[in-house]
């Protein structure tokens, strides 16, 4: 509560922002401006800097619910304050439910609010930027879609496809379903998703599909990964480009400029093609694999991408809150680095954003640290999620420890949908129960109900399945 308050106090100005800029005319300028027309029953697909999927506009228009009582700009932050604390409960109420096996191992839950911490503290670290833009909306929708997975796959998919029609990247989060019934019934809900929103705005609101078109002329923006070497060709070299406000942004605008661009979108293809052989390879998934994938996902999206606003962050704080908070310790260290950066935002917007523009030392220095901690970040995700689903599985496959952990075979008898600890096909209990020779879910003394009664000493061997040594 205490730096929520500090947050909206910068927002409605009773507080100055660092450096002097005012983040919010975003909202009171140009949301509102769109607000104007999309009330009007059409998007705003003449103006250059609306670049987002149909579904976006129900965010845009979400402020006017509080008309009677508030501004626009003000029922706007109000509202993004809330989409905050949505993120909060279902950070705590994760963190308090417990699976089983942490119950049997009497493991405390404190130390799994790290997650939750990571929340309080990520948001404001970003600084008044996070309530200035829509972005809290669509990472809420991105962590409710995660932690519902495990239980509840079709909400998942209905949240996942929701949030991708308001702002496009959550789509990544379908990467890291479980193969078998559990990825058929998540993705077929968010494409339902998809394809019911978009018929209701196509029918009803003309243009709701020029933003596919909208970002073909962009360029390098000061803050990517890429624009250090244009940072640097123009601080060491003497490269006479310069910045100019397009689309929304500052980009650089120069002789060499397209190299940069066409580079960022040649890496960015070439780690797609990764994130698809990722999931041909895997083998071994967790509850907490998806996750783990979204949050590899996004980051890598990020740092090759020509475009680096600083509400991305947003987006990896949410992701790295719900990997710290599905009790892994996996991604703790890429969580942490992501903390770390966005920290170092705040530095470089709002605070030194003139001297990023300008290109002096100072801000340019802190860009760097923060961007070379998103790559170092994305590169520790997607190894460690490499190393337990894919290298990690082949091991324990040739070792015969393999169980139902890893076996694609199963996936189709996860129990309905996939829902509760079985659904992730026993990965929750890391395969003790078919070790045992148990029924999962059935225990007895032991911790496993036999399949059959005790044999007869003097009886033969039974046979045993070579899958399952049962």
């Amino acid at each position: 509560m205490a730096t929520r308050a500090v947050l909206l106090a910068f927002v409605f100005k009773v507080l100055t922002v660092p450096g002097g800029m005012d983040i919010t005319s975003d909202v009171s300028v140009i949301y509102h401006g769109w607000f104007e027309q999309l009330s009007a029953g059409s998007f705003p697909s003449q103006d250059v800097t609306w670049q987002y999927p149909p579904a976006a506009a129900l965010v845009i228009l979400s402020p006017g619910l509080l008309a009677d009582l508030l501004d626009y700009a003000s029922a706007f932050f109000v509202l993004a304050c809330a989409a905050d604390a949505a993120v909060l409960v279902l950070l705590l109420y994760a963190a308090r439910h417990r699976s089983p096996r942490d119950a049997r191992a009497g493991q405390a839950g404190p130390r799994y609010r790290a997650g939750v911490w990571a929340w309080v503290a990520g948001v404001p670290l970003l600084g008044p930027t996070a309530y200035a833009r829509y972005d809290l909306m669509v990472t809420a929708l991105a962590v409710a879609a995660l932690l519902a997975a495990a239980r509840h796959p079709r909400v998942c998919g209905v949240l996942a496809g929701l949030g991708a029609m308001v702002k496009v990247w959550p789509v990544l989060l379908l990467l890291g379903t479980r193969r078998g019934r559990p990825t058929r019934t998540v993705w077929l809900a968010a494409l339902a998703t998809v394809l019911v929103l978009a018929a209701g705005f196509a029918a009803t609101m003309p243009g709701s599909w020029d933003f596919l078109t909208g970002q073909r002329g962009r360029g390098t923006e000061v803050e990517s990964v890429g624009s250090l070497a244009l940072h640097a060709a123009r601080y060491f070299a003497g490269w006479d480009g310069q910045v100019l406000l397009r689309y929304g942004s500052m980009e650089f605008v120069g002789s060499g400029v397209w190299l940069v661009t066409d580079a960022a979108m040649v890496v960015t293809g070439a780690c797609f093609g990764w994130l698809l052989l990722w999931r041909l390879r895997a083998r071994a998934w967790a509850p907490d694999t998806m996750a783990q994938a979204s949050l590899a996902a996004v980051l890598v999206f990020v740092v090759t991408s020509r475009v680096l606003s600083p509400q991305y962050l947003i987006w990896l704080v949410g992701l790295a809150a719900v990997c710290l908070t599905l009790r892994t310790g996996r991604q703790a260290l890429p969580a942490w680095l992501v903390l770390a950066a966005t920290g170092l935002t705040q530095l470089e917007f709002p605070v030194w954003f003139t001297d990023v523009v300008t290109g002096d030392g100072v801000g340019v220095l802190v860009l760097a640290v923060r961007n070379a901690l998103l790559v170092a970040a994305a590169v520790l995700a997607c190894v460690r999620l490499w190393r337990t689903t894919v290298t990690g599985a082949a091991k324990g496959r040739d070792g015969g420890q393999d169980g139902q952990h890893g076996q694609d075979g199963q996936d189709g008898k996860d129990g309905e949908d996939g829902d509760g600890d079985g659904g992730a096909g026993g990965a929750d209990r890391d395969g003790a129960d078919s070790a045992q020779g148990g029924v999962p879910g059935m225990r007895g003394p032991g911790g496993t109900r036999p399949l059959s009664p005790e044999p007869d000493p003097g009886a033969a061997e039974p046979s045993r399945t070579p899958a399952t040594g049962r």
